[in-house]
């Protein structure tokens, strides 16, 4: 995984506006979420979401953002949440999730009526928030990051189609969040990440992204 100085990060990524702005692996992306010991040994082992534990009948959230992962999560520390995967799948599926997306709650600059945003709520497999991004110590931030919800025949093909890498970062995680425990900051190390150019303005209409 390639870090960087979040020092260095703060100074060159948009400090403001809707950014898709996360870690990119050749032509794929890779986005986070949190589970316990169960479900993400299953993962880890298999390369893919499944088992006993996994339930496909709920929502599942990703974010490509590494601190708002963190926030979410608490750093690993919050039950459920003990450990954080990095997952790995390619922009072309990406871009196809995205498609398909329905932001969360009534917008008038995207929808002509709250009913038509209803129906489309109700139809959706892929639900949208753009959320303020935070920094390390969970201080809401002006810039917006994406998390995305998928359900239903999105989640499956998610979970056991696209992804082409499941790794558990839970380590690094531990070991960075000490230095913020200690307001070490000037030595805290984050994954590289940079603002993922979707090149389809269809898409980026659809999901409101900054110009």
């Amino acid at each position: 995984m390639k870090t960087e100085k979040y020092t260095d990060q703060i100074n060159r990524l948009p400090k403001t506006g809707r950014h898709i702005i996360g870690s990119k692996d050749g032509d794929s992306i890779i986005v986070y979420q949190a589970f316990n010991p169960a479900i993400a040994g299953y993962a880890v082992k298999h390369q893919q979401f499944g088992g006993e534990h996994y339930s496909f009948s709920r929502m599942s959230w990703i974010k490509p953002g590494f601190l708002w992962m963190m926030h979410r999560s608490g750093w690993a520390t919050k039950q459920n949440q003990e450990c954080i995967l990095a997952i790995t799948v390619p922009l072309l599926h990406f871009k196809t999730i995205l498609q398909s997306a329905t932001i969360s709650s009534f917008n008038s600059d995207w929808y002509a009526t709250e009913e038509l945003w209803k129906t489309e709520l109700n139809n959706t497999e892929v639900r949208l928030q753009w959320d303020p991004d935070h920094d390390p110590f969970g201080n809401k931030q002006e810039r917006k990051a994406i998390q995305l919800g998928m359900k239903g025949n999105m989640l499956k093909s998610f979970c056991t189609d696209w992804i082409t890498k499941v790794e558990d970062i839970t380590p690094f995680v531990k070991n960075e969040y000490q230095k913020v425990v200690n307001k070490n900051i000037e030595a805290l190390e984050l994954p590289f990440e940079e603002v993922i150019a979707l090149n389809n303005p269809e898409i980026e209409k659809r999901i409101g992204l900054s110009c």
